[in-house]
């Protein structure tokens, strides 16, 4: 297979001049080519086989034990000037940042062959899709790309049709932690990622091309690369609304995409459009659309058992490929959390030792076609994409936020979710547990400055005399004892309701500074074991706790100077008046 575009044609000469390669190798998305490679791997150590008659045609592979996560201090936009990037992104010029990475990729594919994917983000024949084209040398990266992108002969037909796409080139490299950079070169629609063999890191369709690069396409078109799931809700009249939420990784997003309803609420149901990125457009007529431009998951999986997340556990259990976990005496994944069976070797290939830390790691992940999952929506595939009724925002905070609150209009959903604040996770290197601003779960992700971003948001909102309600939620809210008050999962479902009944004005809320609540009487809790007292602080607010966290916003929108829209600072204003 070769090409017809005459830009790529000469840019994968190009790159093969300065990696070097002994073979290249055009990638057609078959499963006869999934299937050597998986041969192939599996020859090398690569990958090992899991058991086949409980885990059939899954695999683990270790990655490098200093390489197992997202690196955002070695993530770099690259804009030719400073301010575009913004403070929310490691900068650099693009001129020192092509020289200082090329000099890396020079000669690094001797002896490997080097691989070009040609793939397709969305439904393939979506207006709202966009393509790319990812170089690699990891044949890892191949079979994970073939689960989580439309990729091969279909993706090359559009590129040569449209004439444009998304240059990624990526090499693991010698794995040199200090020979490890990811680049993006938005103006130029190109990525270079080397030394990394992890994830978001080398699949350059992901976080890379999905968000970075798209955010940046996203507001010269006029359109949203947002970091967040789209989820169906059904309710027992056959009824389907759809919402999109944005929550920082491993807070719950992939459990509400995939949640199952509890047993108190027969005949509804959940589909599952996408679990981490939404793209999102106004169509004709000014509904915002939304497509998952990705094919598949990647997913945290400790902590995912029949319990926490059903769905997720039934896919992952055939037709998947398992990273840094730890495998039982008869080759099954363990994680912690899993609930059965026994780690005998832990995530490094060495003998299990609780003394040595967790047997899994704590990012490891999980890569499965999203058609595997028990909820998966159909309308994934519509080219489009699904009518957006609401946009949800969460974090993981122990006080300050409400259950669920709304906001008062477009304008002040932007401030709702440009104020979003996290507790940090796994998922990214560092320390785990601190509070810090994450605007739309954006932050490791914005393309450019974030005051560019959140004007463009406000942009978007006067586009249309149809927007989505906005929201936001926290699961996480704790009582003294460090005990969450709210039971979530499943019963997460009953603010779900109240959330598309606000959006169809049928349910009842009390005004505050902050936004729309819930009256006691609102949310059904009905079968809870939920009192009165914890009730009354789920739904409530404490005035001069949230004046100092008006004063943390303040502080935090300050650092982006007069990039930060006016609009934002006076909303920001009337909420710190209104608290009194």
């Amino acid at each position: 297979m070769t090409t017809q575009n005459a830009n790529l044609a000469s840019w994968v000469e190009e790159v093969a001049r300065l990696t070097k390669p002994d073979n290249i190798h055009w990638c057609d998305g078959s499963e006869a080519e999934r299937e050597r490679l998986i041969e192939m791997m599996l020859a090398d150590g690569t990958l090992l086989k899991l058991n086949e008659k409980t885990y059939p045609n899954c695999y683990l592979h270790r990655s490098n034990p200093n390489d197992v996560a997202r690196v955002e201090h070695l993530t770099f936009v690259c804009t030719p000037e400073r301010d575009d990037a913004g403070p929310n992104n490691h900068w650099m010029a693009p001129a020192d940042a092509h020289a200082k990475i090329d000099a890396l990729f020079d000669g690094c594919m001797k002896g490997r062959t080097m691989y070009v994917i040609p793939y397709c983000m969305g439904p393939i024949d979506s207006p709202y899709s966009r393509c790319g084209v990812e170089i690699t040398d990891s044949p890892y990266v191949v079979v994970n790309m073939h689960l989580m992108t439309r990729a091969g002969s279909d993706a090359l037909k559009r590129i040569e049709r449209e004439g444009t796409f998304v240059k990624g080139l990526h090499s693991i490299g010698d794995l040199d932690p200090e020979k490890r950079f990811i680049m993006h070169f938005p103006e130029e629609l190109t990525i270079k990622s080397i030394g990394s063999g992890y994830g978001g890191n080398a699949l350059l369709g992901k976080k890379c091309h999905a968000l970075r690069i798209a955010s940046w396409q996203a507001r010269q078109e006029g359109w949203l690369a947002e970091h967040m799931l789209i989820v169906g809700i059904e309710n027992p009249q056959g009824e389907k609304k759809y919402v999109a939420a944005a929550f920082p990784s491993a807070c719950g997003k992939t459990n509400l995409a995939m949640l199952i309803p509890p047993e108190s609420h027969e005949g509804w149901k959940i589909w599952t459009v996408g679990d981490d990125i939404a793209w999102m457009h106004f169509d004709e007529e000014g509904q915002l659309r939304a497509i998952n431009p990705e094919a598949g998951y990647f997913g945290v999986v400790p902590g995912t058992n029949r319990k926490t997340n059903k769905n997720a556990f039934d896919m992952i259990t055939h037709d998947t490929i398992f990273t840094n976990v730890a495998v039982t005496e008869d080759m099954e994944p363990w994680w912690e959390g899993r609930k059965n069976g026994t780690p005998v070797i832990d995530w490094k290939g060495n003998k299990y030792d609780p003394a040595n830390g967790p047997a899994a790691h704590p990012n490891s992940r999980f890569t499965v076609s999203a058609k595997q999952n028990p909820s998966y929506a159909p309308e994934a595939e519509d080219p489009r994409g699904v009518p957006i009724s609401a946009i949800i925002f969460g974090g993981r905070r122990a006080s300050v936020a409400p259950l669920v609150y709304q906001a008062k209009d477009w304008e002040h959903g932007v401030l709702v979710g440009a104020s979003v604040a996290s507790e940090t996770t796994a998922a990214a290197t560092g320390a785990v547990g601190v509070v810090r601003r994450d605007p739309m779960a954006m932050k490791p992700f914005c393309g450019y400055n974030f005051g560019d971003y959140w004007n463009h948001w406000l942009a978007m909102g006067q586009r249309s005399g149809k927007l989505p309600q906005i929201f936001h939620v926290n699961w996480f809210r704790q009582d003294a004892g460090g005990n969450f008050m709210w039971p979530g999962f499943g019963e997460n479902l009953r603010v779900l309701r109240w959330i598309l009944d606000r959006c169809e004005n049928r349910a009842a809320a009390q005004e505050t500074a902050i936004g729309y609540l819930p009256t006691k009487d609102a949310l059904d809790t009905s079968g809870l074991d939920i009192d009165d007292a914890t009730l009354e602080t789920l739904l409530s607010i404490d005035n001069e706790e949230w004046k100092t966290e008006v004063a943390g916003v303040r502080e935090y929108f300050e650092s982006f100077g007069d990039r930060l829209p006016a609009k934002l600072r006076e909303r920001l204003d009337q909420v710190d008046r209104d608290l009194g």
